[in-house]
C-alpha cells in the first residue's frame, strides 16, 4: 500500500463512502481573505468557522478531502486533549489548566452539534471505554472516576470491574478492568469529513483538490503557488499535520508522521457482535503500543494500533494486524479480514496539539500534531483559530498558543529513527514491570 497514492486508501471508509466526489484543481489565479491549506478535520472546519463569520476562503487540497488521518482514523470521539494537561500549569497557570480540561470535554460536543445541526449522515454512536492493562492501570481508572464524578461531568460514566468487564463490555480475558463514559462514542469519519466538506461548500468556501501547494511567499498579502495557478490572500493557514513536510520546516521539525494501522473484519452476525462488544462501545487499551477497536455500522470489528516511527508501512497489514487483533479475540480465528489499511498521524513530543502565528510570519496561522485524538481536538482547534483570524485575538487561542514545543532532534533523517528507540525502551518498561 502507497500511503502516497493522489486516491483515498483502499480502506472501509473509502469503500463505504456516501457523497464522495472529485473535485477540480486549482487552474487559475484567485484571492480571498484566507487560504487555507490542507482538506482535512482542521482544515475543513477552519474554514467553517471563518466562512460562517463573514470571511472569503480558499482550500487547498494535494489530495482528496479526507485523504490523511481524518479519513483513515479509527472513528472515537473520545474527552481529552492528550495525556495529562496539569504538567502545563508553570506555562498557563491553573485557570489555563482549567480551561484545557473544560476544553477536552467540550470538543466532543461540538462535533457532535455539527453533526446534529447540519444532518451529517456518519454513524455516530455515544458510548466509549477507557480499558485497563493491569490492576495497577484500573487503579488509575478509580481516580479518573472520581475526578469525573467531582468535575460533574455531565454523562453517564461507570467503572467497570474486572470480574464485569466480560459480560458488561468486551468479551476478552485480557483487561483488568474499565472506565464506560457515554459522553464520548464512535463514528465513520470520512463520511464526517465529507459531510463537513459539503457543508464548508454550502457556505461559500471553494474547494481544490490535487492541488498541492509548491511555494508560499509571504508578505502582508500571502500568495500560495499550486501547479495550475495561485491563490493571493491576507491569512494563511497550514493544517496539513503530518503531511507538512518541506512546506514550512520550522512546523514540520516538530511533528512526528507515525503510521497507525486498521484492520476490518467480514460482517459479524447481530449475534457474534452482541457477544463481541455487549454495548458497541468504542474500545481502547492503555498500552504503550495500544490497541482501539469498535464495531462499525455494519457489523465489522474495525481493529487498529500497531503505532510504527520507521516510516514505511509493513508489506502486509492483516499480517501485521491480524496477531494483535487475536490476543484479545481469539475466537476471531476463523474470521475474514476483508480491508487492511494505514496512514501517517502526527504525534509531538509532549503529545498537546501545536496551536499558533509563526512569528516571523504573523499572518500565518497552523494547528496540527494531535497525537492520536485528532477527532475532537482538531474541531476545537478550528474554533479557536476562526476566533483569533476573525477578531484578532482569542483567549484559548492564547492558552493553547502559550505551551511550548520541542523539535524534534536529528532533522528529518534521525527524528523517527531516535523516536522509535525511546519507544522501545518504553514498551521494555511496560513488559518487565
Amino acid at each position: 500500500m502507497n500511503q502516497y497514492t493522489p486516491e483515498h486508501a483502499r480502506s472501509y471508509y473509502a469503500a463505504s463512502a456516501k457523497g464522495m466526489r472529485q473535485r477540480a484543481p486549482l487552474a487559475s489565479d484567485l484571492s480571498a481573505d484566507v487560504c487555507v491549506v490542507g482538506a482535512g478535520f482542521t482544515g475543513i472546519n477552519t474554514a467553517i468557522e471563518l466562512a460562517q463569520r463573514g470571511l472569503s476562503v480558499i482550500l487547498l487540497e494535494s489530495r482528496r478531502v479526507g485523504w490523511g488521518a481524518s479519513g483513515r482514523n479509527g472513528g472515537q470521539l473520545i474527552r481529552g486533549i492528550g495525556h495529562d494537561v496539569s504538567g502545563f500549569a508553570k506555562h498557563v497557570g491553573n485557570e489555563g489548566v482549567q480551561y484545557l480540561e473544560r476544553a477536552g470535554i467540550d470538543s466532543v460536543q461540538v462535533v457532535a452539534k455539527r453533526i446534529r445541526e447540519h444532518g451529517i449522515d456518519c454513524d455516530l454512536r455515544w458510548g466509549f471505554c477507557e480499558l485497563a492493562n493491569t490492576p495497577a492501570q484500573f487503579a488509575g481508572l478509580k481516580a479518573e472516576y472520581a475526578e469525573l464524578k467531582a468535575s460533574g461531568y455531565a454523562h453517564e460514566t461507570q467503572l467497570v470491574a474486572p470480574e464485569q468487564i466480560r459480560q458488561q463490555v468486551v468479551n476478552s480475558g485480557v483487561y483488568a478492568g474499565g472506565l464506560l463514559d457515554m459522553g464520548s462514542g464512535h463514528l465513520h469519519p470520512l463520511n464526517l469529513a465529507i459531510g463537513e466538506a459539503q457543508l464548508a461548500e454550502s457556505l461559500g468556501v471553494q474547494i481544490f483538490e490535487q492541488s498541492p501547494v509548491l511555494e508560499v511567499i509571504h508578505g502582508s498579502t500571502v500568495q500560495v503557488r499550486c501547479a495550475g495557478g495561485s491563490v493571493r490572500a491576507g491569512t494563511l493557514v497550514l493544517a496539513c499535520n503530518a503531511h507538512l513536510e518541506d512546506l514550512e520546516p520550522k512546523l514540520s521539525g516538530k511533528v512526528l508522521p507515525a503510521g497507525s494501522y486498521i484492520i476490518a473484519t467480514e460482517p459479524l452476525s447481530e449475534e457474534a457482535a452482541k457477544q463481541l462488544i455487549p454495548q458497541n462501545v468504542a474500545l481502547c487499551d492503555q498500552k504503550v503500543g495500544l490497541d482501539y477497536y469498535r464495531l462499525s455500522a455494519d457489523r465489522r470489528l474495525l481493529f487498529g494500533g500497531a503505532c510504527h516511527y520507521s516510516g514505511r508501512d509493513p508489506a502486509d497489514i492483516a499480517a501485521y494486524m491480524r496477531p494483535q487483533m487475536l490476543k484479545v479475540f481469539p475466537q476471531l480465528a476463523n474470521v475474514r479480514i476483508d480491508y487492511q489499511w494505514g496512514g501517517m498521524i502526527g504525534i509531538t513530543a509532549n503529545r498537546f496539539p501545536q496551536v499558533g502565528r509563526l512569528g516571523q510570519h504573523p499572518n500565518v496561522y497552523y494547528a496540527q500534531g494531535y497525537s492520536g485524538h485528532g477527532l475532537n481536538v482538531t474541531h476545537w482547534c478550528a474554533k479557536l483559530l476562526g476566533e483569533a483570524i476573525h477578531a484578532g485575538h482569542s483567549k484559548g487561542f492564547d492558552v493553547f498558543s502559550a505551551v511550548p514545543h520541542m523539535t524534534f532532534p536529528g532533522g528529518r533523517a534521525l527524528r523517527s529513527p531516535l523516536l522509535a528507540l525511546g519507544m522501545l525502551w518504553y514498551r521494555m518498561k511496560e513488559v518487565l514491570g
